[in-house]
Parts: structure tokens; sequence; C-alpha cells
């Protein structure tokens, strides 16, 4: 008790009321985090698709390999890499239709980037609405 009454704060109390200071620069980094939050926001959906499931192994050095050739032969798609006991799985791309995934599985396979089977899963997968705009102006 006694080093809470001996602790000092920034508030002060006059007739009653409570006067609080701080810094002015608090409100502009909460705005700037609340613009950046709205942004992600807005930028990416989640929405039914199809990702391609490359691999399920309990060798990290190969999972880490095979990530690692996927990003930089594919930059514009994501690579989604998950434990789950005792397996790691790699999962790749967000696409909104299966012949978009089968090209990219196709392309996969040429490479010999897997050789193993590669399956189409259907899951949610994220889409920016910059996309979907795209689609609608060119039809």
């Amino acid at each position: 008790m006694a080093m809470h009454a001996n602790a000092q704060t920034a508030d002060t109390t006059i007739n009653g009321n409570i006067a609080i200071i701080k810094d002015s620069r608090l409100n502009e980094l909460a705005k700037k985090e609340m613009e950046f939050n709205e942004s992600m926001a807005s930028n990416t959906k989640a929405t039914r698709g199809y990702r391609l499931k490359l691999l399920s192994t309990n060798d990290r050095d190969l999972a880490m390999k095979v990530r690692t050739k996927l990003l930089q032969q594919f930059p514009e798609q994501k690579v989604y890499m998950s434990f789950q006991p005792p397996y790691i799985q790699l999962k790749f791309g967000n696409f909104l239709d299966k012949e978009a995934a089968e090209s990219y599985k196709n392309r996969i396979t040429q490479l010999k980037l897997i050789t193993t089977n590669i399956y189409l899963v259907s899951e949610l997968v994220e889409t920016k609405p910059e996309k979907n705009k795209d689609k609608e102006n060119d039809n």
C-alpha cells in the first residue's frame, strides 16, 4: 500500500475534477493506426475459392526449400505453410476458379517444383476488391 500512495501520475485533481495531461502525438498515432486498420480491412476479403495442396511432409528442410522456390518463381501468389502434427503442409495460391488453379498446377508440374501429387482443395481464399473491380470493368 505504501508504494501505491507514493506513486506519482500525470493526472491532477482540481475541485473534484480530474484533468488528464497527455501528449498530443498520441491522438495522431491513434488516427494513423485506425487508418491503417481500415485500409487492411477493406483491401482483403475472404471468399470461397481454391488452393493447391502441394506438400504434406515431416521434412522441414524440404518444405522450406519448396516454399522458397515457389515464392521465387511465382511472387504474385502466396504460399501458406502450416504445421499439423506431425506434418508440415504447404498450400499455394488464392484462386477464385478451378481453371486458374489448374493452370498454376500445370506450371508447377512442368517446372518439377513438386514431384508428388498436387491436390486442388476448396477453401476460403483471400481476394482484393481491386481485382474484382477490374474483372467487372472488362465485361
